[in-house]
């Protein structure tokens, strides 16, 4: 046996065999250095192109590491299948280990391309002030995995990206400006007339109210009040004012405080919830 493992012809095959391998590698070795160029060019165009269409930096910065993986991954395969190693084996495994790890980070994963398409479509952005499952607040960071918002509190509230691009979002600050919503209650016997007048005086003495259509806005109209529901406690007296959004708590604030400050001074009663009892003899 020792003088077949020895044998010439033995010499022979372990010759040619290692003479193609030698040939293969330098070959590999020609690939990698011809690979490596180009998937640096590729890089270099991807970040250029990114750059180009404004995408956000954080998602600009995966895209170019997700791109940079395969390109180095098929480069090691193209090199592994020059060497003459079966490659099936290497893509089963990498397949494999992708589910696995998928099923593992579902729900990572789902966040991860929530966030992918909150900074691809941009909803909202940086500073905006937005309300989302119950939130509201200004957003401070929009990462890859998660939303970072500031409650008017000084709160810090981190959203999962996954729910977030899903679900139901207002934006407040899309829009130049905004319709301040206030609802105040009387007493039926109320002047509906003398009410008008008096909130009307309060809309038109700030100046941060609109005082009527903007060209900027086919929406924002003049101030408007008028009664909206007989209620049991009395009339629903709704008022409509716009203002610019910055200034929208501001309006607000004022609103209630002023109209509820000359309603008193101009003896208006403000209802109180009452039942009337009548006693049968």
């Amino acid at each position: 046996m020792l003088e077949k493992l020895f044998s010439p012809e033995t010499y022979q095959m372990l010759g040619v065999w290692a003479l193609g391998f030698c040939k293969n590698l330098v070959i590999a070795l020609l690939v990698y250095f011809i690979g490596k160029y180009i998937v640096k060019w590729i890089n270099h165009l991807v970040a250029k192109l990114l750059k180009k269409s404004n995408v956000e930096p954080s998602l600009a910065s995966f895209l170019k590491s997700i791109v940079s993986v395969v390109c180095w991954f098929c480069l090691l395969i193209i090199i592994i299948s020059i060497l003459g190693i079966e490659t099936s084996s290497f893509i089963a495994l990498f397949a494999s280990a992708g589910v696995a790890v998928g099923l593992a980070l579902s729900g990572t994963l789902q966040n991860f391309a929530g966030g992918v398409m909150i900074l691809l479509f941009k909803p909202f952005k940086v500073g905006d002030y937005i309300e989302t499952d119950g939130f509201q607040g200004t957003v401070k960071a929009i990462q890859i995995f998660n939303t970072i918002i500031r409650t008017n509190d000084a709160q810090t509230i981190i959203i999962p990206n996954g729910g977030l691009s899903t679900s139901s979002l207002k934006n407040y600050s899309t829009e130049k400006y905004r319709r301040v919503d206030l609802d105040f209650h009387f007493a039926y016997g109320a002047d509906l007339d003398d009410v008008k007048n008096a909130i009307n005086a309060v809309q038109s003495q700030n100046p941060l109210i609109l005082q009527g259509p903007v060209e900027d806005s086919p929406v924002v109209a003049a101030p408007w009040v008028g009664i909206t529901e007989f209620a049991e406690k009395g009339v629903v007296v709704n008022t409509r004012t716009w203002c610019k959004g910055e200034d929208y708590w501001t309006v607000y604030f004022y609103m209630n405080e002023t109209v509820y400050q000359q309603l008193k001074d101009l003896k208006f009663m403000f209802p109180t919830k009452r039942m009337d009892v009548n006693v049968l003899k």
